[in-house]
């Protein structure tokens, strides 16, 4: 996907731009390729960005550690403000107080808005945290053999001054 001049985009019919996406993103490993369309709206002092795409992904069962596939969808929007104090780095100290207004994603107007980069972070927050191949999955199944147990008793003979020591206190 190539990236949107913003000026340009203000200057296209309805101010609007419809990407049709079907590819692999760097950095997503995903077994499809991302599938979808992103509409890309200048609104005069923001862009309006809205997306619907879906992928499929391998993931690993944070229970049973078996892997299986995800079908990844989104479908979301945001809105990005245009600011011409957007790239300016400030000399600031590394710990600050940040307001609440300043939580906001913004770009320069005349710079470019990249929408596989912007595709590549709504994929990867849509990324299921907690990760279970069924919903009822008991996870790593164990086996206690009933001959082990007996063997489980014996004292390790590193410990069998202390063992001994055990014995001798009042219980």
């Amino acid at each position: 996907m190539e990236a949107i001049f913003i000026p340009q985009l203000a200057k296209a019919p309805e101010r609007t731009e419809e990407i049709q996406v079907q590819e692999f993103l760097p950095g997503l490993d995903t077994l499809t390729p991302v599938r979808g369309i992103i509409r890309v709206r200048h609104c005069g002092s923001y862009l309006e960005v809205v997306a619907n795409a879906e992928a499929i992904i391998t993931c690993s069962c944070n229970r049973c550690l078996q892997q299986f596939n995800h079908r990844l969808a989104i479908e979301t929007s945001e809105i990005i403000w245009l600011d011409e104090a957007a790239n300016q780095v400030d000399d600031l100290p590394l710990e600050r107080e940040v307001p609440l207004e300043d939580l906001v994603e913004s770009l320069v107007p005349e710079g470019y808005f990249h929408p596989s980069e912007w595709l590549y972070e709504q994929m990867c927050l849509a990324i299921p945290l907690r990760q279970l191949c069924d919903r009822n999955c008991q996870g790593i199944t164990t086996t206690t053999n009933k001959s082990n147990s007996s063997a489980e008793k014996k004292v390790d003979k590193r410990w069998a001054s202390l063992e001994a020591l055990k014995k001798q206190l009042p219980s």
